[in-house]
């Protein structure tokens, strides 16, 4: 998959701030090179378990959102 692809997945990530999106002139995460798809859960940090029923989906082994948990 080409990093053209793979920026659409960077939607709402805490460091897509670094794929263009700033005054610095940083281009692009570091991590969008090595990042692969997985299946995690997307857990809210404030949600007690059990994680049953929240199904995984498909992000960036390098994904992260500001108040969730991907496992």
């Amino acid at each position: 998959m080409t990093k053209q692809e793979k920026h659409k997945y960077c939607t709402g990530c805490r460091n897509n701030f670094y794929n263009g999106n700033n005054p610095y002139g940083i281009k692009e995460c570091w991590n969008l090179k090595d990042a692969k798809f997985v299946k995690r859960k997307k857990i809210p940090i404030d949600l007690s378990p059990p994680y049953d029923h929240i199904k995984k989906q498909k992000v960036l082994s390098c994904y992260g959102q500001k108040g969730y948990v991907y496992w």
